[in-house]
């Protein structure tokens, strides 16, 4: 999300996740607490946990030692794009005495960051971002050696890209580990070079699994408090047998530096994006077609599930390969090839790894029951289109009491929206105070059905709103998709 060398541009109001890279000119880089338990009861607790924990660790130099020779610094230069009016040679010779002064060369500018070596022969993994735009990428091993380094690929929805040292040969290596059977309290250490200021370690323990900043396409991050900081993209994260299980890429913060919330994408999706662009150059994406959004403890409720899991079908493409199984606009995937979906994300990118042309087994649930359904995996194509309705003439003032004042569609919007005639009403109105704006109602939304009925017209809404003591789902339109919106009945 919102990504330059310095951070990242869509700032909240206390932190925003900011890329690692780090961006040089010149590659310059209270009271005691006393315990009140006796000393006996103390005693006892601590040699139990003593017990439960193991002999304790107070030394990682063997893992640094075997991995350190495998994390290198990536630096990258680009041009400044400087715009200037052009002076005519005779004017310039006017002003400088007969001589025309030579032209200045443009400066440059230098990024840095952080890279690990996955094969012998010279194949270096780090982050897109290191090295975009970039003109020259250099890349400096620990031993002093600095080469000339060639870009393979590079994968913006992933944030990785894969360099090449030409005519390596016997680099020490980096092997990727299963990031699937990283577990949250593991403890980790990072490797890297932040801030230019050399090779550092740290360590930290794997404080979440799954996350999502919205700073690029796919996203599963493995979140740590090991200290990372600008410049520590690209470096690795790795557990206590020296296996690289994930890529440093972003931190949270304020100010740009570390406050302990890192984020590193996982070594499996690492391995499948390295892979495709070493043997064919770019990456090739599964997709089945559908729009997704979360399950809600409202919208578990409403459907009656059993637990807040899975992903909501909001929108099924035609002639997809979800439409060509069955899968409907309104079903919950809960599993994917037998393996349980914890949310939408998790699916998309599970989704996105599978070959193009693979059939994937899903588990639907659909009206309180489960079926299983096969779909073969599609291409994801990188594509998109925008759409709208106008939004003019009189609304009905709040007709249905919920603080939303909405109106017939009429057939020009509903053409424009790909809808039936006498089908929807168009929301022209939300009370901030309202249960519409609590449920996330917004103006120019069109409401098409409540409860898997459609809405026909505003009386049709009314009706079908005092309907059932659940809260109410709406399928609404909104812009170029559609979404679940769950509104309390409760008056």
């Amino acid at each position: 999300m919102f990504k330059d060398d310095h951070g990242i541009g869509r700032k909240g109001a206390a932190a925003g996740a900011v890329l690692l890279t780090g961006v040089l000119l010149g590659y310059t880089a209270a009271p005691d607490a006393r315990s009140t338990a006796a000393p006996v009861v103390a005693a006892r607790e601590a040699g139990a946990i003593a017990r439960t924990l193991g002999p304790a660790t107070h030394s990682y130099a063997n893992v640094v030692e075997a991995v350190t020779s495998a994390v290198v610094t990536v630096k990258s230069e680009r041009r400044v794009r400087q715009v200037s009016q052009q002076m005519p040679d005779e004017l310039l010779r006017e002003f400088f005495g007969g001589r025309v002064p030579r032209p200045r060369a443009q400066p440059r500018a230098g990024g840095l960051g952080s890279g690990v070596i996955v094969r012998a022969d010279g194949y270096i993994l780090t982050n897109h971002h290191v090295i975009d735009g970039a003109e020259q990428v250099t890349v400096e091993l620990t031993d002093g050696r600095s080469f000339k380094a060639e870009v393979v690929g590079s994968d913006a929805p992933s944030d990785l890209a894969v360099l090449k040292i030409p005519d390596a040969a016997n680099l020490q290596t980096l092997a990727l580990g299963n990031s699937d059977a990283v577990a949250v309290g593991d403890v980790v250490l990072a490797v890297g070079n932040p801030l230019g200021v050399g090779q550092t370690v740290t360590m930290g323990i794997v404080s979440a699994k799954g996350r999502a900043t919205g700073g690029t396409s796919f996203e599963d991050f493995i979140q740590t408090d090991a200290p990372i900081n600008q410049g520590n993209s690209g470096g690795a994260l790795v557990n206590t047998d020296g296996e690289l299980i994930g890529i440093n890429s972003q931190i949270l913060s304020p100010s740009g530096g570390n406050i302990g919330i890192g984020f590193s994408i996982p070594a499996n999706m690492a391995r499948n994006v390295m892979t495709q662009l070493i043997d064919q150059g770019t990456v090739r994406r599964g997709m089945i077609g559908v729009t997704i959004q979360p399950v809600t403890s409202d919208i578990a409720r409403s459907l009656g599930l059993d637990a807040v899991r899975g992903a909501l079908v909001n929108q099924v493409q035609p002639d997809s390969p979800a439409s060509r199984a069955g899968l409907k606009r309104g079903d919950v995937i809960a599993k994917i090839d037998g393996v349980e979906v914890r949310d939408g994300n998790e699916l998309r990118n599970r989704v996105a790894q599978v070959a193009p042309g693979t059939k994937v087994a899903l588990d639907v649930v659909r009206g309180g029951g489960t079926q299983a359904l096969t779909v073969t995996v599609g291409e994801l194509k990188q594509a998109g289109a925008e759409a709208g309705a106008a939004d003019d003439g009189d609304a009905t003032p709040d007709p249905t009491g919920y603080g939303m004042g909405v109106r017939a569609l009429t057939p020009e919007q509903a053409r424009a929206l790909d809808l039936p005639a006498g089908r929807g009403v168009l929301v022209a109105s939300v009370s901030p105070d309202g249960k519409a704006a609590a449920a996330g109602l917004r103006e120019g939304d069109v409401i098409e059905e409540v409860d898997g009925a459609p809405v026909t017209s505003v009386d049709a809404l009314r009706t079908l709103l005092k309907k059932g003591e659940r809260p109410a789902l709406l399928l609404v339109h909104r812009e170029t998709a559609t979404v679940f919106v769950t509104l309390d009945r409760t008056t």
